[in-house]
């Protein structure tokens, strides 16, 4: 199994993505708008990706469905969700009636996911939010302040799992002090380690969490030459030890702009670095040919931590109908 998710082409897998997934066997696969049309076609692709890997509900199958702006699967065919700011908002006004339904949205949310067929959410973002955030966070975070960011972040994680969908926290150790787009530049850091405390609280306060993901940010206080995905430090004494997480630490997209270099080059300095999985989400099969070339197999370590995660998913539990009924009456009692 090579460390590394790859994305699909469109609504099914061609004869050359089969073969390829069938000879380098990543160790899952992430699905976007190009992916998804329907129902009927969506359930058919991720059973084929689980018959052709023959790993059936172990297999990683990613989503990028936080609900507002970031939403893979939209309406008319499936229901919308609110985005983050939503939930910081009744948090203002009623802490705990905004936990009770940012869970029973999590819940919803991932039952919807689990009947597709897919099992990883990459969910909750639970970057603490600055005034100069960069709009690419500021319009899907949970708020500016680290006790509610992870308050509401694990009503997430706890509803995602009570759905039977494995969530991931994102963007560690935090992207919230970025005032550019990662996809587009390079953002760089320049708060002191005492400040970048309230960055990495929420993550901290869920180091539990089965799955994170990285951010592709400088932070100066901390590695000033190489951004958190590709260093070491970040990753070893921030990631690991300061915040004690030891779930499956996978990259963000290694196509976005903040990082240079081929995407072999990129994807072998992430592993180096002490990511578990490389994630390329565009499925342009010379990449993905040249990652698979250029990585050598998952290490125990990592392997150990995904067979974890994926352990932890349970059976979908809930009536999808009754949550996101009682998310939307929670959220009117407080405006």
């Amino acid at each position: 199994m090579k460390p590394v998710i790859f994305g699909l082409s469109g609504l099914t897998l061609t004869d050359d993505e089969r073969a390829f997934f069938a000879e380098c066997e990543p160790a899952g696969f992430i699905l976007f708008g190009r992916n998804v049309e329907s129902r009927e076609q969506l359930r058919a692709l991720t059973d084929e990706l689980r018959e052709l890997t023959g790993r059936g509900d172990d297999l990683p199958i990613l989503i990028d469905q936080e609900g507002g702006p970031v939403s893979r699967m939209k309406p008319p065919v499936w229901p919308a969700f609110p985005a983050g700011p939503v939930f910081a908002a009744a948090y203002a006004r009623a802490p705990m009636t905004a936990i009770q339904a940012m869970r029973a949205n999590g819940q919803a949310l991932a039952l919807m996911l689990a009947e597709a067929g897919i099992t990883v959410d990459c969910a909750p973002i639970i970057d603490v939010a600055q005034p100069d955030t960069t709009p690419a966070i500021a319009c899907r975070a949970y708020g500016s302040e680290p006790m509610q960011v992870a308050a509401l972040g694990r009503a997430m994680l706890e509803g995602l799992a009570a759905g039977g969908v494995v969530g991931v926290v994102k963007h560690m150790p935090g992207h919230g002090r970025a005032i550019v787009d990662s996809h587009h530049l390079l953002p760089t850091v320049t708060a002191d380690d005492a400040a970048l405390e309230a960055d990495i609280e929420p993550f901290r306060a869920l180091a539990h969490a089965p799955m994170g993901m990285t951010s592709h940010i400088v932070f100066e206080a901390w590695d000033a030459e190489q951004p958190a995905t590709l260093s070491p430090i970040v990753i070893d004494q921030v990631i690991r030890r300061r915040i004690g997480f030891d779930g499956v630490l996978m990259t963000d997209d290694i196509d976005m702009k903040a990082l240079s270099g081929t995407a072999g080059e990129k994807a072998v300095a992430a592993i180096d670095a002490g990511c578990d999985l490389v994630l390329d989400c565009w499925a342009r099969m010379d990449e993905m040919v040249e990652i698979a070339d250029r990585l050598g197999e998952i290490g125990d370590a990592a392997r150990a931590r995904l067979d974890r995660a994926m352990a932890s998913r349970r059976a979908p539990e809930g009536n999808f109908d009754a949550l996101i009924a009682h998310r939307d009456a929670l959220l009117a009692a407080v405006g």
